[in-house]
This record gives structure tokens, sequence and C-alpha cells, in this order.
């Protein structure tokens, strides 16, 4: 196996063409929404995993990483710095850095940051070809901002309110930390 391509914008690195790489995310392309933090993909949109999908999602307090839903892949989720709130079947939980959150399919949740600065969580999930969604209306979760108000199976739908995310470069304190 060859070693991918990347290519350098004004927004960071991204990965071009399937092969091996080590990408640093101080270096790597940035999405930012307001609404739903920093996300840093670690695959590029016109190359991605076959198998599973990969990034680094970046919360600070009270933001959520998404819209409470339930999806047929499978996920696992670790916090890799800070706190976070997980809503998930209905019910809250704190994680903290280093907590491992497995996601079997179907399983409903949302991270919404919490503590005292950003928290970094690493996100891994399966890729289906025919992938199901749903977005359920509950309460735990629009407490956060991060619940629909109708229930819908259309991201679209779901996602409506929000401006689309931008690309950008690393920021000092979007990560929470990197090495020197």
């Amino acid at each position: 196996m060859k070693e991918a391509s990347s290519e350098q914008t004004p927004y960071g690195r991204y990965i071009t063409s399937d092969g091996w790489f080590v990408l640093n995310l101080g270096d790597a392309l940035a999405v930012r929404q307001d609404a739903m933090g920093a996300v840093y993909p670690l695959e590029s949109r016109e190359h991605m995993f076959r198998d599973f999908g990969v990034n680094v999602r970046i919360l600070h307090p009270g933001v959520p990483n998404a819209r409470y839903h339930s999806e047929t892949g499978q996920e696992g989720f670790l916090v890799l710095a800070g706190e976070c709130t997980l809503v998930v079947e209905d019910e809250e939980r704190l994680l903290r850095q280093w907590d491992y959150f497995h996601c079997p399919g179907t399983t409903a949740h949302v991270f919404v940051g919490a503590g005292d600065g950003p928290c970094a969580i690493l996100m891994i999930g399966a890729r289906h070809e025919h992938e199901e969604l749903l977005y359920p209306v509950v309460e735990v979760a629009r407490k956060h901002d991060a619940g629909v108000a109708k229930e819908t199976s259309s991201g679209r739908e779901a996602y409506a309110p929000f401006p689309e995310p931008t690309a950008g470069p690393y920021r000092d304190g979007t990560l929470p930390s990197l090495p020197d």
C-alpha cells in the first residue's frame, strides 16, 4: 500500500487519495460550525474510508455535536480531553477524559460540551451503504439545544435551522492542547 497524497489549503491539510497517512490535527482541515463545534475529519470527502468514518470533534461548554439521533451503524467514542454530557437513550451521563462510549447501531445519542473548557472526542463509526437515521423528539436533548421539535428521518430537516459549516485553519484554543 502506498502513502496517500494530501493537499495544503488556506484552511488546512486534507487527504486527497487512498493509502496510509499520518496527519497532525494542528495541520488538518477544520470544519467549524459555531452551533456544533469544530470537526477535524481524518479522511477526505472524495476518498472516504470504505468501512468506517473517523474524526475528532471539539466541543465548547453547552455546544452539542449534532442533533439527538440514532443510526444503523455501530460507533465508538473516546473522550481525549475535557468533559461532555452524553445524552443516550433519553438519559444524561457525564463523560471525562479517557471515558469510552460504545454505541451499538440504533442507540439514540448526542454529546454536549461541559466543564470549563473545550472537550475533544475521537469519533469512529461504521459505514453502511443504506444507513438509516432517526431524529426523535426527546426533552432531555431539547434541554441542551440538541433535539428536534418534530421527529424526522431527514438530516436535511433536522439541521435546517443551522448555517452551513465552514472550513478553516487551526485556531489557538480550538484543540484543547497540542504538542509544541
